[in-house]
């Protein structure tokens, strides 16, 4: 179970592994507790550098520091990396879900698929001279559809708005295949 973790806390762990150099203090003071002047060698960097690559990683929870004597020493603390692997693998399983969710509504037949608007009639009826015609109002229906799919995009209260938008979408490429992308302009 993932501990609860405020957002703060969540963003500072992030942005203190986002970067590559204190990801690698962080895997050098797992193998050993390290000087700050060890790690400080051990970059092509100046001390006051990677001192605050430390004050970061620090502040994140993720490493400790102690005294001695003279010499500051830094660990990096493991539970505190279980954590964070915790909460990643939480996001793992929520979109996992919901990609699985995803490959189930589109392996459904085409028969199940809900067809939209004008397109569903043309491709429900046969072929006839008027149902192969090119569709005058293609620009207007393009930006109507775009303003559809707007509506109709995912968001923190819907995410499975998805699979009905991909769903329109499908519905709508296959009730006009041979529909042209652009109408050709008419003389006056």
């Amino acid at each position: 179970m993932v501990e609860q973790q405020s957002d703060a806390d969540i963003d500072r762990v992030f942005r203190a592994l986002a970067d590559a150099t204190r990801r690698d203090i962080v895997r050098r003071t797992l193998v050993a507790e390290q000087s700050v002047t060890q790690l400080a060698a051990a970059y092509a960097m100046s001390f006051a550098a990677v001192s605050k690559h430390i004050a970061v990683l620090a502040e994140a929870r993720l490493i400790t520091k102690r005294a001695e004597g003279r010499v500051r020493l830094v660990r990096a603390d493991p539970a505190a990396l279980a954590r964070a692997q915790e909460l990643l693998r939480s996001y793992e399983h929520l979109w996992r879900g919901r990609i699985d969710r995803l490959d189930a509504l589109l392996a459904e037949p085409e028969a199940t698929v809900p067809r939209a608007g004008a397109a569903a009639a043309t491709a429900s009826r046969a072929e006839t001279p008027a149902a192969t015609a090119p569709i005058a109002e293609a620009p207007d229906a393009t930006t109507a559809r775009a303003e559809q799919l707007d509506a109709a995009a995912p968001s923190a209260q819907n995410p499975d708005a998805t699979a009905s938008t991909l769903r329109a979408t499908r519905a709508a490429r296959t009730a006009a295949p041979d529909a042209p992308a652009s109408t050709p302009p008419t003389e006056p």
